[in-house]
């Protein structure tokens, strides 16, 4: 009896293995867990709870208050006159994250384009530990974000309801930290939103890569990788790409970079992104974590 297999590679089979990947990390890491309460979460995996656009698994100690901002210029394409888009309009979000526990995080955030308001959540699920027993970190992560603009912007009018400005974002966030130096996560995510015209769709799925490198005991090089995995066809998705330094202290954490994705949020970013890196669609950005 012989077999024949057809092994065809495209570009929609490399995402749905990326997946499987993440999948099989988190089972495998899983199953290698063992019961030991003597073992101790490893330390300071990544500088803190964001890398660039995408959260990562560490969440804020019991008690702390963080206070973030998250800036981002125009387009660097503008060139020398809009001194390369810091002239030109920007985009900005604020929040304060509390840890009430040493596991779960609670936010609110306030984002100036689309006026979008947002409470989010986050909980580690599993903790790499420094003895190995438990080799990942899993988190989750989520928010609901309402868009506060006028009821006009909402098509069609007529049938307005309050729910219509609410989407949600899902994510799990799965990494390790190799050594000193190089911590890796993936996070596969969805994205759901209430009420979209016909060029989208509710539901949209994404998945983000990312990592860290210390290159100094203060400073670390950080990247990104996002792509959308099942979006309309016709909303034109792009995927992120994202490469900066970063700066941390006891009390603060400093990010600047250049990146894709300029809508913040991150359910905007996955389903709305237009912006391609192949063609240069690039802009300077800037994260500051003040922590309390």
């Amino acid at each position: 009896m012989q077999i024949l297999l057809i092994i065809k590679i495209n570009i929609e089979h490399m995402k749905k293995t990326a997946l499987l990947l993440v999948f099989c990390l988190v089972i495998s890491g899983i199953l290698m867990a063992q019961d030991d309460a003597d073992n101790s979460p490893v330390r300071f995996p990544f500088e803190t709870g964001i890398l660039i656009d995408n959260h990562t698994y560490v969440t804020p100690f019991k008690g702390m208050l963080e206070y973030r901002i998250q800036h981002r210029f125009g387009p660097v394409t503008n060139g020398i006159t809009d001194l390369f888009g810091i002239y030109a309009p920007s985009n900005i979000r604020m929040a304060l994250n509390y840890g009430i526990t040493d596991k779960l995080m609670v936010g609110i955030g306030s984002t100036k384009d689309y006026k979008l308001q947002d409470l989010q959540w986050k909980y580690a699920i599993l903790q790499q530990t420094e003895s190995g027993s438990m080799p990942v970190s899993l988190t989750y992560y989520g928010n609901m974000v309402i868009d506060a603009r006028e009821n006009e912007v909402f098509y069609p009018e007529e049938n307005y309801r309050f729910i219509h400005r609410l989407s949600y974002f899902t994510q799990f966030i799965v990494g390790r930290k190799f050594n000193d130096v190089f911590t890796f996560q993936a996070a596969p995510a969805l994205a759901y939103y209430n009420a979209v015209d016909t060029t989208y769709q509710n539901i949209n799925v994404g998945l983000s890569l990312g990592g860290r490198a210390k290159i100094l005991p203060q400073m670390s090089i950080i990247a990104e990788y996002g792509m959308p995995l099942y979006v309309s066809e016709e909303s034109e998705a792009k995927p992120n790409l994202s490469l900066g330094v970063e700066i941390g202290t006891a009390t603060h954490a400093f990010q600047i970079f250049l990146a894709t994705y300029d809508q913040i949020v991150p359910q905007r970013n996955l389903v709305y992104n237009t912006n391609d890196f192949t063609e240069g669609d690039l802009l300077l950005g800037f994260n500051i974590t003040a922590r309390f």
